[in-house]
């Protein structure tokens, strides 16, 4: 075929009105763009299927109706253009206008809307034919673009890969005879005895003492090297300080692709695999927070209800999200059942991680006590919604109850998955219970406040109250596997939105005699 078959062959394809379809198929992969590398890809087939036939669907109605393809095709994006922008329309100005009495008054715009774009497609002189080889390029444009902006990559694979190149790892660290497993517990925003007390008048020593008899030691002075998950996570998983990791981690920059990398190939892991470690992760929710390529990757079941968070966040953006008012479905409820599955998942499996025979480095991420509050203190399902106001905000008093009410469960499911590892394993374990921060809404200084509880069978004594989760690993590898780290000064910093990396150091003046 010469340039000039192939060149009669694009005019006429794009000729021809088949840009309904591209526009149906673009609101999810621009809502895909938006949260790239935060949810797996493939979460979003379902509704990308779903909004493809809806789309497809909507043509053949307008098409019977109209009785002209090129007309159809126009009505259909409009109305689809309408459909899929009414959430964001609603979102915005409950933003900027909370307490204003919108909604009836967006509804009936938008009907007019609907109503005008039927009534002049159909009644204009217009076919629209000339319109098709724009539209269609505009349509495959915006895909293109929601695409290019999309990461599809799942970054390096294997024992030998790694986030950061300047990531400190060792080379001659000796795996003992009997090796201990090694269980890393990151309790997403748990705070530390003391703030817990200060915050709330919450007592949390019944766990503190519990953790103790098990020969846990529990820094009285942790304090958190960041205030943000994936900064805490990245200098733990990392054992150093951001600031000299990564030329990406400078005040003026504000990507966060190289960051999760470094969560899911860090130094730590590399560390273990290189000695002939499994690791074990379990699904977060969060799909830069998951060790997809771990030996063991556990994730729940499908919800019995079948819709995933983003489908539920894709309903909100659009006209459907009338859906919950009407009964037929509530993407609330199904958030709550998400995180309340991967919660039961993980800890109906630490029975199954603890007698895998080979020695395994887990890496445990509950996201508990942090929202959204789906627990009781003993179990029992309870509604996100009740904890948020109108814009899905925590007001004080609500996080307070539903934070106290997961902190509670948690401790149980802890201490009972402690006794798990302590009973399966034939070599005592290494287990590190960590907040990656304090709750929300303290002080500055006291958002640094964190939990750190850790078992270090025959080296209690090498542990001290001020520890920080920069040196926990360090100290991991160097009493149990003849590493040669260092010991840093353990140092909390700062950092704004959106400016992650623009640090400032904030005091740690807790002090406490160590035992």
């Amino acid at each position: 075929m010469n340039i000039r078959n192939i060149k009669n062959v694009v005019v006429n394809w794009f000729s021809k009105p088949w840009y309904p379809i591209l526009i149906s198929a673009y609101p999810v992969l621009a809502l895909l763009s938006a949260n790239a590398g935060q949810v797996p890809v493939s979460t979003v087939v379902r509704p990308l299927l779903v909004s493809v036939a809806f789309g497809g669907l909507l043509f053949l109605i307008t098409r019977l109706f109209l009785r002209q393809a090129h007309k159809a095709a126009l009505l259909t994006t409009l109305l689809l253009t309408l459909f899929f922008t009414y959430g964001h329309a609603y979102i915005a100005i409950d933003q900027e206008y909370p307490k204003s009495n919108y909604t009836t008054w967006l509804a009936v715009g938008w009907i007019v809307l609907f109503l005008l774009a039927i009534l002049w497609t159909a009644r204009t002189k217009l076919t629209f034919i000339s319109w098709a080889s724009t539209l269609n390029t505009v349509a495959l444009a915006l895909l293109i673009i929601s695409l290019e902006q999309t990461n599809f990559g799942d970054g390096p694979r294997g024992a030998h890969a790694l986030g950061l190149k300047n990531a400190p790892v060792e080379s001659d660290l000796v795996k003992p005879e009997n090796p201990p497993d090694v269980y890393f517990f990151l309790l997403d925003s748990y705070g530390r005895a003391d703030l817990l007390q200060q915050a709330y008048g919450f007592d949390n020593s019944e766990f503190i003492n519990e953790l103790e008899k098990r020969d846990f030691f529990v820094a009285k002075c942790s304090q958190s090297n960041y205030v943000r998950t994936e900064l805490s996570l990245g200098s733990s998983l990392n054992m150093e300080y951001l600031q000299g990791l990564n030329d990406a981690f400078v005040p003026e920059k504000i990507g966060r692709s190289v960051l999760w990398d470094s969560l899911k190939h860090s130094a730590v892991r590399y560390n273990f695999e290189s000695m002939g470690y499994e690791t074990v992760a379990f699904d977060t929710g969060f799909e830069w927070l998951n060790l997809n390529d771990a030996t063991y990757f556990m994730r729940p079941p499908a919800i019995s209800s079948g819709m995933n968070e983003f489908e539920g966040l894709f309903l909100r953006t659009t006209a459907a999200r009338y859906a919950k008012e009407l009964g037929l479905v509530d993407p609330d409820y199904l958030l709550g059942v998400g995180f309340r599955d991967r919660f039961k998942s993980i800890f109906n499996s630490i029975d199954d991680v603890a007698k895998i025979q080979q020695p395994t480095f887990s890496y445990i991420h509950v996201i508990s006590p942090h929202p959204p509050f789906v627990f009781d203190p003993n179990g029992n399902p309870t509604y996100p919604p009740d904890f948020w106001n109108d814009q899905r905000q925590y007001p004080p008093d609500l996080y307070e109850k539903g934070y106290e009410n997961q902190l509670q469960y948690l401790n149980k499911n802890m201490l009972e998955a402690i006794d798990t590892i302590m009973a399966d394993s034939e070599t005592p374990p290494i287990i590190i219970i960590q907040g990656d921060h304090g709750p929300w809404m303290q002080p500055t200084n006291k958002r640094f406040w964190n939990l750190t509880a850790i078992y270090f069978p025959e080296h209690k004594d090498k542990l001290y109250s001020t520890i920080s989760p920069v040196n926990i690993f360090r100290l991991v590898f160097d009493t149990y596997f003849g590493g040669n780290y260092d010991i840093l000064k353990d140092t909390s910093y700062f950092s704004p939105v959106p400016k992650l990396y623009n640090f400032n150091e904030v005091p740690y003046p807790c002090k406490y005699p160590d035992n």
